[in-house]
């Protein structure tokens, strides 16, 4: 059911978006609602959508990028006409507007087939707490799905669905996609608009994706995010930020902490999956840098057992406030908890967050991105029941931190236990990064996993994730002589975290001259149209477009920045000189590169 797949099967005729829409209610009625579903779109409302897609001229179904995809929402996100409940009948109503995500979504050629399942007002990371049946992992029926988007993962791996929305508070967007063998993107705050989704914890809530692959869960991203002028918490990157220049070279730091900050709750098996993985991403070009871990974990206490639960309280303060009685039991005790602080708390909270993020930045300036199990372990349905509030907690033991320091994840499956449940890995860099993570998630997921969600389909059978021309929030920068790796200046390109790409040879028309008077010395770079030359060696840097402007501002006469062509044709910016400079200049075009000729002078 990915994306790719289907647009294969509307291009050749071998499938409809009706066939599609029939087959997904054939298989929900043959499988009965529940435990997934907590409503259905009625299936001649889905089949009048496909209906109204398949008239559409072939352009114009082109121009669609979800055409004929069957999704489906969590039920705390508004669909019009359809009741939202947040997993409690009782506090159920109808929204005349859907969330913003949805409409372009379904804009976008996405159809609908329902709202699914979920721990009642997104309280939980297990999926039981739920008056709709508790939804059980596609593995093991004894296991727990994940919360608190239990319904939307399930749906995602029985196939149901070629993708599903979530939302990820503390971890519920990541936790159910370990347990169901799945990728769970969980965007930047406020890169997806969350107008339309009831809240659980308003300044942190995003609005998650899950799918099959990474390629799809790009897909849908591009579709979702965007700046919504009506959603007070939306945003959109400045220039520059989320730039991740080692995504397109062939090295880049990852953050594992320390053994003795590990920890799986007794689980015996994931310890051993766990460093498989970081084993396999040093094989992909990574080097393990070794963090401390223990201010994220400080801030991830902050989420629970500080006064950001007063902030679920004051998300449905009207309904617990007459209806306590009528809601699960371990969420309104959890919810009921904001009781006991007070605004000063909440100051000191507040502080005391500010004081981790300062501890946690210089980790930044060490590694690329973070690499963590995605949860301890996995419990069955009766351990939960022993102890719900306890074993909760441990579940988001690896997440809670997330969105309360800002950053970006993707939850990646990473094997198989001997038990058969699925292990997982996420993947956290800063705001923004999200691209660059779902690139890198990309080559971990077929390195690791065989299969897609709880099918027998194969991982391998599916494209990749095609490169990026440059890293997001980066610009490609040509270099010939004194930037060049191992010379005197190519300290301005990594103090601005910039990173090699490749290297590669000009376009034949170019000549190459070493200049007079010069220090360090540099070479000069100067296109002459319908001249074949050798080409000239130049390396290729991703730097952040946030620091171009002062890497240029330190280019002397006579160089300058402007447009060269490689040998593939591709341009891209970098290092030229003024023709008048080469008038006393000695060519040097024959050796092919500044190097070649640097070591004939010795």
């Amino acid at each position: 059911m990915d994306i790719t797949s289907l647009r294969k099967a509307y291009a050749s005729g071998r499938s409809t978006p009706a066939t599609v829409v029939n087959e997904t209610y054939d298989t929900i009625a043959k499988e009965g609602e529940r435990q997934v579903w907590i409503a259905l779109v009625p299936r001649e409302q889905a089949l009048e959508h496909a209906a109204q897609l398949a008239a559409l001229s072939v352009e114009e179904q082109g121009k669609l990028p979800l055409f004929g995809i069957p999704f489906a929402v969590k039920d705390n996100i508004d669909v019009a006409g359809m009741p939202t409940t947040a997993g409690c009948a009782e506090f159920a109503y109808t929204p005349a507007q859907s969330a913003s995500v949805v409409a372009k979504l379904q804009a976008a050629g996405a159809i609908l087939i329902g709202k699914t399942n979920m721990d009642q007002f997104a309280t939980g990371l297990v999926g039981t707490r739920t008056p709709y049946g508790i939804c059980s992992s596609v593995f093991d029926k004894r296991s727990i799905s994940g919360g608190s988007s239990s319904g939307s993962a399930v749906a995602t791996a029985k196939g149901l669905v070629s993708f599903a929305l979530g939302t990820d508070t503390a971890g519920s967007g990541r936790v159910p996609a370990m347990f169901n063998n799945l990728i769970g993107l969980k965007p930047t705050r406020g890169a997806v608009s969350t107008r339309g989704v009831v809240p659980a914890c308003r300044t942190l809530d995003c609005v998650s994706i899950f799918t099959e692959t990474a390629l799809d869960a790009s897909i849908v991203l591009g579709v979702a995010r965007g700046f919504d002028l009506q959603d007070p918490y939306s945003r959109a990157p400045r220039i520059g930020e989320g730039a991740a220049p080692w995504v397109a070279s062939a090295a880049f730091r990852f953050g594992v902490p320390a053994a003795d900050l590990l920890e799986f709750y007794g689980d015996p098996h994931n310890l051993g999956l766990y460093e498989q993985a970081v084993a396999k991403l040093v094989s992909l070009g990574g080097e393990a840098v070794e963090i401390d871990l223990a201010p994220f974990l400080a801030a991830a206490q902050l989420l629970y057992k500080g006064p950001w639960v007063a902030e679920r309280y004051a998300a449905i303060a009207p309904f617990i406030e007459g209806h306590a009685k009528e809601m699960n039991p371990t969420v309104a005790q959890i919810i009921a908890g904001a009781a006991n602080y007070s605004s000063v708390d909440t100051f000191n909270a507040a502080y005391k967050l500010e004081e981790l993020r300062s501890k946690t930045k210089p980790v930044w300036d060490s590694i690329d991105l973070m690499v963590l199990p995605t949860a301890p372990r996995t419990y069955l349905i009766a351990e939960i029941e022993e102890a719900p509030i306890e074993r909760n907690s441990h579940l988001g033991h690896y997440t809670n931190f997330v969105n309360l320091l800002d950053l970006a994840a993707i939850a990646v499956p990473a094997g198989v236990r001997p038990d058969g449940l699925p292990f997982g890995v996420s993947l956290i860099g800063p705001a923004f990064t999200d691209d660059s993570l779902l690139k890198l998630a990309d080559r971990l997921h077929r390195a690791l996993a065989s299969t897609l969600g709880g099918s027998s389909r194969k991982l391998n059978e599916t494209p990749a994730l095609p490169a990026a021309s440059a890293p997001a929030g980066c610009l490609l920068m040509a270099v010939v002589g004194a930037h060049l790796s191992g010379q005197p200046l190519n300290w301005q390109l990594t103090q601005r975290k910039g990173r090699l790409v490749r290297t590669c040879r000009t376009h034949p028309d170019y000549k190459f001259y070493a200049l007079k008077g010069t220090v360090p010395p540099k070479p000069g770079l100067v296109r002459v149209p319908d001249y074949e030359g050798p080409g000239i060696e130049v390396e290729i840097w991703a730097l952040p477009e946030d620091t171009v402007g002062g890497f240029v501002e330190g280019v002397p006469m006579p160089l300058c920045i402007g447009t060269l062509r490689l040998e593939d044709g591709s341009l891209v910016k970098g290092f030229l000189v003024e023709p008048s400079a080469v008038e006393d200049a000695v060519e040097i075009t024959q050796f092919g590169g500044w190097r070649r000729y640097l070591g004939s002078l010795k």
